[in-house]
């Protein structure tokens, strides 16, 4: 009997995407780029929240901007996730911000310097982490993650409600959801 030949991961997902267009699988989720609901989301990127989040809160493709990223946090006024929530806000008629941390984070107790060492292990020059550090990028600082979500979290509903360009009309609340039961507390 011949070995049936495994693909790698990326491999099996384009060779399904060539299937989901040829089947025009893609027809039920069909809709525009404003969001239904006018709500953006920002949240973590962990995997256990995918798919999650979505069923946890009944959204559907359409309902909402979500943004992900490390941690699901701002650490920066002016980083990409800003910038999305102001494209969000003005361009596509969002008027609420949800702020979603989660339980058993990774970026919760993350260590710079512990991310700095792997970096080196995978073969990352000290030059170019020292030409980082002489740009005056403080990288122990930008790869630290938090010591605590819900207070990680109200930092950031707290940057977002004060930025000088997001309106004070514009609604931002922060919550934490249980990564495995998908239960969201609000935290103030």
């Amino acid at each position: 009997m011949e070995e049936q030949k495994q693909m790698d991961p990326l491999s099996e997902m384009l060779a399904y995407n060539k299937r989901f267009v040829k089947e025009k699988m893609y027809e039920q989720y069909a809709t525009s780029k404003f969001p239904d609901r006018k709500i953006a989301i920002v949240t973590c990127m962990d995997t256990r929240l995918v798919q999650l989040l979505p069923a946890a809160l009944g959204i559907k493709n359409g309902d909402v901007k979500i943004i992900k990223n490390a941690g699901g946090t701002i650490t920066n006024p002016f980083d990409s996730t800003v910038r999305s929530l102001l494209v969000a806000i003005y361009e596509l008629g969002v008027n609420e911000v949800m702020i979603i941390g989660h339980t058993g984070c990774g970026v919760q107790g993350m260590d710079g310097a512990e991310m700095l060492d792997l970096m080196r292990e995978r073969g990352i020059d000290e030059e170019h982490i020292s030409l980082m550090k002489h740009c005056g990028i403080d990288l122990d600082s930008w790869l630290h993650g938090f010591d605590e979500t819900d207070a990680a979290v109200l930092e950031t509903v707290d940057l977002v409600k004060n930025h000088p360009l997001v309106p004070k009309d514009v609604v931002v609340k922060g919550y934490i959801m249980d990564s495995v039961t998908g239960e969201l507390t609000p935290i103030e």
